[in-house]
């Protein structure tokens, strides 16, 4: 039997699109994903990124969930250290209210930016030390078990969103066994610690309120296309745009350039970030998809279309779904 399918969306602003564009393109792909039979589509925390549309994490939830009617949406995730936990609560607990049973909080503790954007934000370095103890406030916040004395979230308070605690080592996975809580690993960019980290996760797992079982999300590249060629022609387009976005933020090179710099020593960092991706016809990438969730033995597949335009990651998507969810 198949896994559950989810996908993982940026918001990506391409170079010919603007920020409408992508956002437009964002509301089509949930739209897409519901059709398709997806369980659910996540948004990521991203600052001073003029590539990627997700900053206001929750606001583009709130817009995505007013133009979809049954699809899970939410956070993959929210940089908890940057915000107070009480206002997370209050953002997800509107959400909630707004559109019950439909919305997830997926947490993690990186900037999610650079260090000059960090002190922008007006985060203390220092702030990621106090996750653990942030997440847990948050949770007491939205079961309605506040853990301040006379503070509650409203909206929030007993809408009890679902947790997830995202991660990309070891410590991700420990704090989620600990917790209790279902564990989403970022293995679509950050692959190097995923086998390590579920073995870790599903050995120290510890039954909560929430979660009676572990419950192992892997995150995944896929570019789906019709034709084989074109496949591997939108990923070595995904890849030149990952020159610009990584290793020279602002730069602009040509497709010879950036070709050129994928070629070297430089970039082998790049290539690495995109081992867990499968390119290709809905054959081959049924299969590739298959292989990996097997490998990692999770109960559900995160899914990071990475063609480089809208309507190209809408196919995709489409096509994934139909190769492997049918």
């Amino acid at each position: 039997m198949p896994l559950p399918l989810s996908i993982l969306d940026l918001a990506t602003v391409a170079r010919d699109q603007t920020i409408a564009d992508s956002l437009a393109g964002t509301v089509a792909l949930a739209q897409k994903a519901e059709q398709s039979g997806y369980s659910r589509v996540w948004y990521a925390e991203h600052h001073n990124m003029a590539a990627i549309a997700s900053s206001a994490t929750s606001v583009l939830i709130a817009h995505v969930a007013a133009h979809t009617n049954t699809i899970r949406l939410g956070s993959g995730g929210i940089m908890l250290p940057n915000h107070a936990p009480l206002m997370i609560a209050e953002q997800f607990g509107t959400l909630e209210t707004l559109h019950p049973g439909r919305i997830d909080l997926g947490l993690g503790r990186a900037p999610g930016t650079d260090q000059n954007t960090m002190r922008a934000l007006r985060r203390d370095p220092s702030s990621a030390n106090s996750f653990p103890q942030d997440v847990v406030e948050l949770q007491g916040y939205l079961r309605g078990q506040s853990r301040i004395p006379d503070v509650d979230a409203f909206p929030g308070k007993g809408t009890d969103v679902p947790l997830y605690i995202l991660g990309s080592s070891l410590f991700g996975a420990e704090l989620a066994a600990a917790l209790g809580l279902p564990y989403a690993f970022a293995s679509h960019f950050a692959p190097a610690a995923l086998h390590d980290a579920i073995a870790l996760y599903r050995r120290e797992f510890q039954a909560s309120e929430q979660l009676e079982q572990p419950h192992v999300i892997a995150a995944y590249n896929v570019i789906a296309t019709d034709d084989q060629a074109e496949a591997e022609a939108h990923m070595q387009q995904t890849m030149r745009s990952r020159v610009a976005l990584l290793l020279r933020p602002g730069a602009e090179y040509t497709d010879e350039q950036a070709d050129a710099m994928l070629a070297s020593p430089q970039a082998q960092h790049l290539h690495q970030m995109m081992t867990y991706s499968a390119v290709g016809t809905p054959d081959v990438v049924r299969e590739q998809v298959s292989e990996f969730a097997e490998q990692t033995g999770a109960d559900e597949l995160m899914i990071a279309h990475q063609s480089p335009g809208v309507e190209q990651r809408l196919r995709s998507a489409e096509l994934l779904a139909e190769a492997y969810l049918t």
